[in-house]
């Protein structure tokens, strides 16, 4: 099976004339938990957007499950989205109940009605939110909310999760259950990568750790902590 993330010399111009990315190959095998670290603005969530194809490399390669993106039609990107999770740092969540957003995901990665009336509930219970099911986000605290979006990414069973600073608005208990959902995942086969500047949570999980400065790898560490160097940039 190839990888399911593989870069090849890539780089992201900006229209700007920002360089976002350069000269980057990574490769991330299927089943991996691993993290992008480093200071705001050194090339981790460019590299989040070009697995889930919301940019596209100046320069290089990059594929997913074996697809070269750059290659696919719009059908073939909707098809490669359906196996792909996203968490953001914002939520990102639509104003309707916790059971409608949820369903909106599955109906959105091309689910039938069967699979939203047995996906859904699992989901939210997974994340302890299954008696908030007609809550809308504005009732729910950040955690809830970011547990509704991990809820969103559970239920469609994805291949790979991405994680862009998923526990950056959180206080600590809540940035731990949202680690844990991630880790429950990955245990259970999907692939998590995982962008963040905490030292906190990668010191607490111990897992590869890929570091990032101006958009260079500089350091891939396969089971390891927050290195010292990077903690106060």
């Amino acid at each position: 099976m190839p990888a399911i993330v593989e870069l090849r010399d890539v780089s992201v111009t900006y229209p700007n004339g920002v360089l976002a990315l350069a000269d980057v190959t990574l490769t991330v095998e299927q089943g991996e938990f691993a993290f992008l670290i480093g200071p705001t603005g050194h090339g981790k969530s460019t590299i989040l957007k070009l697995l889930y194809c919301d940019e596209y490399a100046t320069k290089g390669r990059v594929a997913v499950s074996g697809w070269d993106v750059a290659k696919l039609s719009p059908g073939r990107v909707a098809r490669l989205r359906r196996r792909v999770g996203v968490v953001f740092q914002d939520f990102r969540l639509l104003p309707r109940t916790a059971w409608e957003n949820v369903a909106f995901a599955l109906h959105a990665t091309g689910h039938g009605y069967r699979d939203v009336l047995r996906r859904v509930p699992e989901a939210l219970a997974q994340v302890g939110l299954l008696d908030k099911a007609d809550d809308f986000p504005s009732q729910l605290s950040a955690g809830e909310q970011q547990s509704l979006a991990m809820a969103r990414v559970l239920a469609i069973h994805p291949a790979l999760i991405l994680a862009d600073e998923p526990t950056g608005n959180l206080d600590p208990d809540s940035s731990s259950h949202i680690m844990s959902l991630l880790t429950k995942a990955n245990e259970a086969g999907a692939t998590a990568l995982v962008a963040t500047h905490d030292p906190a949570i990668v010191n607490a999980k111990r897992g590869r750790v890929i570091a990032l400065r101006e958009g260079r790898i500089f350091r891939d560490l396969p089971e390891g902590g927050y290195p010292d160097d990077l903690e106060h940039d």
